[in-house]
């Protein structure tokens, strides 16, 4: 396709005071946009130094003139989690992205779409804990009245306690999202080795921090993998994790990856885990994904072009 530029004004009248969108003058190309039969549209993004990065706007209601629209942004181009299951581990990392970046990233959303975002969800490539700073000065440009006006922000890390508890004692207005995945030490190391150093006592710890600094819930993410995370002693471990802890379970189909080997849960036994998590007092839900048609589905992001 033609490469698409969208300069730094941004796409709604606040977007242009923000001095970092503004000072930067990043001048990206958007280089692939797909759409999804449901409406979900993946942006491939090139920064001028070759970066690749990708963005993906959620409608909700009629994708032509939605009645909430949500920003999933990249924090990395590329990351170094190098989780089992997902297509940007596979990248590694190539740099953290800056603050501008971030914002000019859901600023294209709300341009394509031709509406404000309401949602922003730092849950694309990279991991968002690992590059604090630009991620917590791009939220405040993001929700500010004379920035993007943003109402709500969420933030999805792998589990980085010093990550969270900054999160925490600066009070950020955000939903906190941890990707858990497994709650017995040793597959979650298997999973997910880019965290391999903070056990789950030590998680733990730091989400019930965020719980007593923060005031807030957390959203614990647990992607249903067939025959690998799903037996009775996974549940079992996932329910003890959440013991003492403000947490909702979002429970969350595996969406394929080519060349990975592993294959979603059914979903009888994904509606069983909700059912039993909520017998047992924990607050959970079945995620229904979007986008996966083309390839921009949660760990499906690969920049492809």
């Amino acid at each position: 396709m033609t490469n698409v530029r969208i300069g730094c004004d941004g796409p709604h009248h606040a977007a242009d005071a923000s001095p970092e969108v503004v000072d930067s003058c990043l001048d990206p190309q958007v280089v692939a946009r797909q759409v999804s039969a449901d409406g979900t549209r993946k942006y491939v993004v090139r920064f001028p130094d070759g970066a690749l990065a990708e963005v993906v706007g959620i409608p909700y209601g009629d994708p032509a003139a939605p009645s909430r629209l949500t920003a999933c942004f990249s924090t990395q181009s590329g990351c170094a989690m190098r989780c089992a299951f997902c297509a940007t581990g596979r990248l590694g990392l190539t740099r953290n992205l800056t603050a501008a970046e971030l914002v000019w990233e859901v600023a294209l959303v709300g341009r394509d779409f031709g509406r404000q975002v309401d949602c922003a969800i730092a849950m694309g490539q990279g991991e968002p804990l690992a590059n604090y700073d630009a991620l917590v000065d791009a939220m405040a440009d993001m929700r500010a009245d004379d920035g993007l006006g943003v109402k709500d922000l969420t933030v999805s890390t792998c589990g980085i306690p010093e990550g969270i508890r900054s999160l925490a004692a600066d009070r950020a207005p955000v939903t906190l999202a941890v990707s858990l995945h497994a709650a017995r030490q040793e597959l979650r190391d298997e999973l997910m080795p880019g965290v391999r150093a903070f056990s789950l006592g030590c998680l733990h710890d730091a989400l019930a921090y965020y719980n007593a600094t923060a005031g807030r819930y957390v959203v614990v993410q647990y992607l249903m993998l067939g025959g690998v995370n799903d037996g009775h002693n996974d549940l079992e471990a996932l329910v003890a994790f959440c013991q003492g802890l403000d947490a909702r379970v979002s429970l969350l189909q595996y969406n394929r990856v080519e060349g990975i080997p592993f294959v979603p849960s059914t979903f009888g036994a994904a509606a069983l885990w909700c059912m039993e998590l909520s017998d047992r007092g924990i607050p959970a839900g079945v995620n229904n994904p979007r986008g996966a048609d083309v390839h921009a589905a949660c760990g499906q992001l690969a920049a492809r072009t």
